[in-house]
């Protein structure tokens, strides 16, 4: 059975060299058991609750945009595009699927499967950074090809690719959304990643807006730069101190800050985001009984 569908601009006008037809490209029926999975798939998940959603609406309306596949021999396929109803379909107990067919080699292949997958409105912010870099990676493309393949500007893409230098620990955060994609571009400009997890916890812990979490991490670094400034009057760190350091900043949960002179004179300073941040600490030395 052939049905004819009209979609518009589709992949064929988003990756160049495409030979799908943009007009009104012809879809097959396909055996469902006659496909595979993509092994190029850039989606790591699937939201079971919304699969089970799709596969109740294909039930009642169909498949409205065929997926597309290539052909490996007779009677098997393997998904380009379009896995998500795929498996909603076989969740439906659909036993044949509309698809259009075409010729492409892997790397082809993961560049349909990454552009298509990136242009969905659903994908986390790891989901879309993990996918441009694979785009970058495994079909060389600069940062400049690439954000006119996908449509965005080379500063949007370029955003995107700074997160995946974050700790896992804030990466899982921004899958979860536990922090925004705003939270997690101003936390990306704090080169440690203990402190960058100190101020993710800080953001989830008391709801800090994105624009509280920019001035944390604005402050933050004009402190270190100050500190860079006086370099000459601040004697490097023993070991010993780096760790307490650390230790005080994990136990107020606040960037601690040591400054020690040549003569090994110092001070400590923990700071504090606003008044409701210390109160916080204020409790902490009431527990302590000081």
């Amino acid at each position: 059975m052939i049905k004819r569908n009209a979609l518009g601009r589709g992949l064929g006008a988003l990756i160049e060299g495409s030979d799908m037809p943009v007009g009104a490209p012809v879809s097959n029926e396909i055996a469902i058991n006659e496909i595979v999975a993509n092994p190029f798939q850039p989606r790591i998940h699937f939201d079971e609750e919304a699969l089970f959603d799709l596969s109740n609406s294909i039930k009642e309306l169909g498949i409205i945009q065929p997926i597309t596949l290539r052909k490996l021999a007779d009677h098997k396929y393997q998904i380009i595009a379009g896995e998500r109803r795929f498996r909603a379909s076989k969740l439906a107990g659909l036993t044949t699927i509309p698809a259009f067919i075409r010729e492409a080699g892997d790397e082809t292949m993961l560049e349909m499967a990454l552009v298509e997958n990136i242009q969905r409105e659903d994908l986390d912010a790891i989901e879309i950074a993990l996918s441009y870099q694979r785009l970058i990676d495994e079909c060389n493309l600069t940062q400049e090809t690439l954000s006119e393949k996908v449509g965005k500007k080379r500063s949007t893409v370029s955003n995107y690719l700074r997160l995946l230098k974050l700790p896992a620990t804030v990466q899982k955060a921004i899958r979860e959304q536990e922090i925004t994609m705003g939270h997690a571009r101003a936390l990306v400009n704090i080169p440690e990643p203990e402190t960058q997890i100190m101020i993710y916890r800080q953001v989830v812990k008391y709801d800090f807006s994105v624009r509280k979490t920019e001035d944390i991490v604005r402050k933050i670094n004009l402190e270190d730069a100050e500190d860079q400034t006086g370099a000459k009057k601040i004697a490097p760190f023993p070991d010993e101190y780096r760790e307490l350091k650390n230790h005080l900043t994990n136990y107020f949960k606040t960037n601690v800050v040591f400054k020690i002179n040549d003569l090994g004179k110092g001070k400590i300073e923990i700071p504090f985001g606003d008044p409701k941040d210390l109160e916080r600490i204020i409790g902490i030395f009431d527990k302590l009984n000081l």
